[in-house]
């Protein structure tokens, strides 16, 4: 009787202090410069409108985040009032694919969260400077310990609130008391919320006298436990993930921050930061964009899979899309990118390939719009020439211009904010000050012209990360590659989509096909090879060896380009914290090969330069992973929730191959101590 008695005192529909749920986003929004709004469980057409239209008539012209948690089953289609400048097959091209998906339009960030809710909650990283400022469960079932509870709370800043859909007796609907009870336990303000209250159809029509109320639950009592205490649990809470997490700094970036490189990854970075509204130096040493390893004609972009589909294959995946959708919106901006996602084809070149082939698309039920099993028949319609053996079909892929895509991203972010650009400067040295960061130019006279100090400083300069004494340990490593460009003519014309198999083929563009490439470790010059001109042939040769086409390629006229990529050996990118290799080595002289040295190297923040950063090592995927890992540099730098959980960003960590050893108390072997 007492708990019923406690239900229908929970269950008070007219009291009086029912408010506005827009109303309390406004007041956020007076306070503080972003709002951010998480919902749980499917949203109705109805509901997303009008949650849409509320929350940007309250939040402005502020940055608003909303953030979405739905099974991977689940429709999407609800969502697309949420991205009104995306089209249906952009949202739908996300399907089946888990983790987070972020959508931008302007100040509108919307990050699709897709698999097991509670997975993915407790995956997020707790320590963000802006933390959820609101929760609605449209579905509050899913959320059904206490420990959940808690997760939400520690995701959470301390004046959020928490509403819940359908909680009327009229309806019938008995409310989750201990749900309710335990949230306000851990310290939230509960709400029923019920939009479907107004019969208005459309999200224009609801005006501020609107029936769309938030009816605030009466709190029970908390049996003594104060305010105080309940924010140092939150706070307890985000230190023992914190704890967990020594081996990944993810230090915040204030003031103006310098970037130094001139590709894919810092003409995205620049977008990214612009985004944000950050204060930007660019220091690139060509007097444009996209001149070295950015500078191809044409690039493939597609995901890289593994069997098990781990963190690695789901960040490709997640690349790919986001790739995707920011090369198609910058496009209707108007800035020219030549492209065309006409999907890439790839078959084995030997028996050991097939295999690995065959593996990668039977191990997992990949989405269609992800990955697809093709017969030879099928690759043959595709492609439009004879290919005549099976492979996979990758059918959001295809192929863009690095160099243009570079340029637009950067040319839209200088329309953002304000960036400060010197190009045909090559930076030659940097070091630390207590006023920040010192750059070192040299002219061809030999003349030093200094640049700084800078609060924080991004390295994104591909082949030359390591061309300072903060980087040059970094375990990575540059591989030449030549691209070589082919006459499009005869069957070779017909070519439909990207190729990929012993090196890659694209369909033609102005009148001519990029193939290649090389693939030289540690070059010791950018020459052009006549060498890997015929080779680069030769693997079409190898690859196709029943397709009369292959014999229209003609690389004759040595019309090629060469560039450098740089390399890690798990193939992930570097994004985040620059490692401080020599404090590293001396902690690792004192704490090596023991279970107390593993507890040193657990207990331990992993020693890096502060505000000193990579973003590099995109290997010849970087089409498909550098936009994404720049937007996740942008959110750390900006000490906002991370849209990639917590494996995700181990793997991209800059630390993590010394790391994986220190933390296993395993000897660093001498390659990678010496970087190589």
């Amino acid at each position: 009787m007492t708990k019923e008695r406690e239900e229908n005192g929970l269950n008070v529909e007219n009291n009086n202090e029912n408010h506005s749920l827009f109303t309390h986003f406004a007041n956020l929004s007076a306070l503080q410069s972003s709002l951010s709004v998480a919902v749980i469980g499917r949203l109705t057409v109805h509901v997303t409108a009008v949650l849409l239209s509320r929350l940007q008539q309250t939040a402005a012209n502020s940055p608003l985040y909303i953030k979405v948690f739905l099974p991977i089953d689940d429709s999407l289609d609800n969502l697309l009032p949420l991205l009104p400048t995306y089209t249906h097959d952009a949202v739908n091209g996300i399907r089946g694919v888990s983790g987070c998906h972020r959508f931008i339009a302007a100040k509108l960030t919307v990050d699709i969260y897709l698999g097991d809710t509670p997975s993915q909650l407790n995956s997020m990283v707790k320590f963000a400077k802006h933390n959820i400022d609101h929760w609605h469960l449209s579905d509050p079932t899913i959320i059904d310990t206490d420990a959940l509870v808690w997760t939400l709370a520690s995701l959470s800043a301390d004046h959020c609130q928490i509403s819940l859909s359908g909680l009327t007796t009229t309806a019938g609907i008995t409310p989750p008391f201990d749900l309710i009870k335990a949230l306000q336990q851990s310290g939230f303000t509960v709400s029923r919320f019920n939009p479907n209250s107004t019969t208005a159809q459309n999200p224009s029509e609801f005006g501020n006298d609107s029936p769309t109320k938030l009816n605030q639950i009466p709190a029970p009592k908390l049996d003594n436990v104060s305010a105080d205490i309940i924010n140092q649990e939150r706070q307890a809470l985000r230190r023992q993930q914190a704890n967990d997490l020594q081996s990944l700094p993810l230090h915040r970036a204030h003031g103006d921050i310098a970037i130094i490189g001139g590709g894919i990854a810092a003409g995205t970075l620049c977008l990214s930061l612009a985004q944000r509204q950050r204060k930007l130096h660019l220091f690139c040493m060509e007097d444009a964009l996209g001149q070295q390893a950015s500078g191809n004609k044409q690039g493939a972009i597609y995901p890289l899979l593994t069997p098990d589909n781990g963190t690695l294959s789901q960040f490709f995946q997640q690349g790919l899309l986001f790739s995707v959708r920011q090369i198609s919106w910058l496009t209707e901006q108007g800035f020219n990118i030549d492209h065309q996602f006409c999907g890439v084809l790839q078959t084995g070149h030997d028996e050991r390939s097939r295999q690995r082939l065959n593996k990668i698309i039977q191990g997992q039920s990949w989405p269609e719009n992800i990955a697809k099993a093709v017969d030879a028949q099928q690759a043959n319609d595709i492609a439009q020439v004879a290919i005549n053996q099976p492979g996979i079909y990758y059918p959001q892929a295809g192929w863009v211009s690095p160099r243009q895509y570079a340029q637009a991203a950067f040319d839209y972010a200088q329309q953002l904010t304000e960036i400060n650009s010197h190009f045909n400067c090559h930076i030659v040295s940097i070091s630390q000050q207590s006023q920040g960061w010192i750059l070192q130019q040299k002219h061809a006279d030999g003349h030093i012209v200094t640049h700084g100090p800078f609060a924080a400083l991004v390295l994104a300069n591909g082949r030359h990360l390591t061309d300072f004494e903060q980087t040059k340990q970094l375990a990575i490593s540059g591989f030449r590659g030549q691209v070589s460009h082919v006459p499009s003519t005869g069957e070779l014309s017909k070519l439909q989509t990207v190729l990929c198999s012993h090196g890659y083929l694209t369909p033609a563009h102005n009148n001519a096909h990029c193939t290649g490439a090389s693939y030289i470790k540690d070059p010791q010059d950018l020459d052009f090879s006549a060498a890997e001109q015929q080779q680069n042939l030769e693997k079409l040769q190898q690859s196709y060896p029943d397709s009369n086409w292959v014999n229209d390629v003609d690389v004759s006229a040595n019309s090629a380009r060469v560039g450098v990529r740089m390399v890690t050996r798990d193939h992930a990118p570097m994004m985040g914290c620059a490692p401080n290799y020599t404090v590293m080595l001396q902690a690792y002289a004192k704490h090596q090969h023991t279970k107390a040295s593993i507890n040193y190297w657990r207990t331990t923040q992993a020693p890096v330069h502060e505000n000193l950063f990579v973003l590099g090592g995109l290997g010849s995927r970087g089409l498909t992973s550098g936009p994404l890992a720049a937007e996740l540099l942008a959110a750390q730098l900006c000490g906002e929730q991370l849209p990639a959980d917590i494996a995700t960003l181990k793997m991209l960590n800059p630390n993590r191959m010394w790391m994986r050893k220190l933390l296993k108390g395993k000897a660093l072997d001498k390659t990678l101590e010496s970087g190589a």
